[in-house]
């Protein structure tokens, strides 16, 4: 069979002439001619390579770097880079391990909205919710068949995430990917690159297990001949495979895998943000990129802060000042300035939120940082306002419950969340991978903390 199949392709054309558009290039009347291309091959081939040859428009307004240096140098003046050496102690050890248990109670409690009625239309989740009377959202979600048909479900998805049923951190992408860090940082440590994620994804992820970039990564990896040594790849080989009809690589792919860089990284956004961009690179470009370097600076930053602004301005220290995603992120944060941090505006912020980056797909880099922005800033210091708001946003339910959890959680520390959230977990994740299928979260943080420790004295 000739790869990809037509449908696929033509599906892939039509996205990159979208991404190629979000990027600042004038597609034209190539859309127009992918539809009137109809099953041609070649002609949907010629097509897109028409739109990977297009050049930014010379007024685009942002400028967006992938090198590593370049980003560096595109950084706002004036921004703090790092959040201050702090002793690695029993007060961090507290902190990892809120930042694991916030980062599951997020995802389970967004994973049963991560359906299209809830990702592409946030008043559905309203609808639900009310429809359930449990608006606004204050505990785990609730299967309610009658409810389910009110916004044209069959069922909900992730049962074993359902309140009436979680026993655990069911297995999702959110956590395993934070245990990939977790695993690269302990058996190769600070020193690992790019490649070694991409062997990682070879030999312990599985191809089942991607979805979108990393799907079409995976997929590009192994038509370059990559399963047995991605070391053989030159580095255009390993570019070819990033971009290679891969139009999700600015989607969130990249910054659902932040955690697990980041909680080795205690008050260290900066290198928090140097592993992000490593893992980043192998899959996305741009915003995609900064999209995990912002939430690995925010996640590092939370284990030394205690201010949700403070802990904010950390992470879009590290990313390009004139890039979409930092636009996005000052808007919103002078959005929540204006409505005076009011958790109980929250309506308002979504509703905010969906009018300015509701053009970008359900699961793009730049609307779901903001999402997760919006719930760090409104929900202050309060775990439960801060997870809530970052579902009911919509978009990636499951994703941004689990960022904003990751970086409140990491900011409170274990003891300072609440049982409501953490108890039904029983401190056991499944995660699909040797050796972390089962495993305790609180194992998972002690990990991580070990790490930690060996990164700020220099020996990991």
């Amino acid at each position: 069979m000739t790869f990809p199949p037509i449908a696929m392709l033509k599906q892939l054309v039509r996205h990159e002439c979208r991404q190629r558009r979000e990027e600042g290039c004038d597609v034209g009347d190539i859309p127009q001619r992918v539809e009137e291309a109809g099953e041609g091959r070649d002609l949907l081939m010629g097509l897109y390579e028409q739109l990977r040859r297009l050049e930014v428009r010379p007024d685009f307004p942002f400028e967006e770097p992938n090198e590593l240096d370049a980003i560096r140098a595109a950084r706002p003046a004036g921004l703090t880079t790092n959040s201050g050496a702090i002793k690695i102690d029993k007060l961090v050890d507290d902190r990892l391990h809120g930042g694991w248990l916030g980062r599951c109670a997020g995802c389970a409690l967004g994973k049963p909205l991560e359906s299209p009625p809830f990702m592409t239309d946030a008043r559905n989740i309203k609808r639900y919710l009310e429809f359930t009377s449990s608006w606004p959202l204050n505990n785990y979600i609730s299967c309610n068949e009658e409810a389910c048909r009110a916004v044209g479900l069959d069922e909900m998805h992730s049962r074993r995430s359902q309140r009436e049923h979680i026993r655990y951190m069911e297995p999702d992408d959110d956590i395993r990917y934070t245990i990939m860090g977790l695993d690269i940082l302990a058996e190769i440590g600070s020193r690992f690159t790019t490649r070694d994620v991409a062997d990682w994804w070879l030999q312990k992820l599985g191809a089942a297990r991607c979805y979108t970039a990393e799907e079409a990564v995976y997929r590009n990896l192994i038509l370059l001949g990559a399963t047995h040594d991605v070391a053989t790849l030159t580095d255009e080989q390993l570019a070819e495979a990033r971009d290679w009809l891969n139009p999700y690589r600015e989607w969130i792919g990249a910054q659902i895998r932040a955690a697990g860089w980041a909680l080795a990284c205690t008050a260290d956004p900066q290198r928090a943000a140097l592993f992000a961009w490593r893992d980043a690179t192998l899959s996305h470009v741009k915003n995609g990129v900064y999209g995990e370097m912002y939430c690995a600076a925010m996640i590092a930053a939370a284990a030394a802060l205690n201010e949700p602004r403070e802990i904010v301005s950390a992470g879009l220290a590290q990313i390009p000042e004139r890039s979409r995603l930092a636009d996005a992120i000052r808007r919103t944060m002078e959005y929540c300035r204006s409505i005076d941090f009011s958790a109980d505006r929250f309506e308002d912020a979504i509703n905010w939120l969906w009018e300015q980056f509701g053009d970008y797909d359900p699961v793009h880099s730049i609307n779901n940082a903001a999402a997760v922005t919006a719930a760090l800033l409104l929900g202050s210091r309060d775990f439960e306002k801060v997870i809530t708001i970052a579902v009911m946003s919509g978009w990636d339910t499951d994703c941004n419950g689990a960022t904003a959890g990751s970086v409140c959680g990491t900011m409170l520390g274990a003891r300072r969340l609440p049982d409501k959230w953490t108890r039904p977990l029983n401190d056991v994740l499944l995660g699909e991978i040797p050796g972390f299928h089962p495993l305790p979260i609180s194992k998972c943080a002690r990990r991580h903390a070990k790490i930690a420790r060996q990164l700020a004295s220099g020996d990991g």
